[in-house]
């Protein structure tokens, strides 16, 4: 008999999305995302960390302080992390699962390149000029915004 608790496809992408944010280096936010192609295939995915090539430990993850001595002009968010890390082919119609919903910078990267769906997990930002300008970009250029809805599976790696 074939088994019937078995992971959706939103648990999936959102689990690996998750994932993904645990390799981020940031010690306030980690943030994960998975892009996935319209037949349910991975194409990608990203976490918030330093640009390739420029240490870790040699850039700042302070949150406050002059701009230039704090992570905000050098850190790469999770989902343009996921669409430069993107090897061949087009996003187009693509989803793209997060763990925060994408800042206006990342909206833009989103839109520019064909993906179709936002599925994230927390809006916590709901109130910034930021994520209200996002909301307003996606809006006006037919991407669509749902708010993933945990099932209440537990997932637990083992080593």
């Amino acid at each position: 008999m074939k088994r019937t608790d078995y992971l959706s496809w939103d648990e999936y992408f959102m689990g690996i999305a998750i994932l993904s944010a645990g390799r981020s280096k940031d010690s306030n936010t980690q943030v994960g995302a998975c892009i996935v192609s319209d037949e349910n295939k991975i194409l990608s995915v990203g976490y918030n960390g330093m640009p390739t090539g420029c240490s870790d430990d040699d850039l700042p993850w302070e949150r406050e302080g002059e701009y230039l001595d704090t992570k905000y002009p050098y850190v790469c968010h999770a989902e343009l992390n996921a669409i430069l890390n993107r090897s061949t082919g087009s996003l187009k119609n693509a989803r793209i699962y997060v763990s925060l919903f994408p800042c206006n910078e990342c909206a833009k990267a989103i839109i520019q390149t064909g993906i179709k769906e936002v599925v994230y997990w927390d809006d916590k930002y709901a109130g910034t000029d930021g994520v209200k300008a996002s909301k307003l970009m996606f809006q006006l250029s037919g991407v669509a915004i749902r708010q993933y809805i945990p099932t209440g599976r537990e997932i637990s790696l083992k080593v």
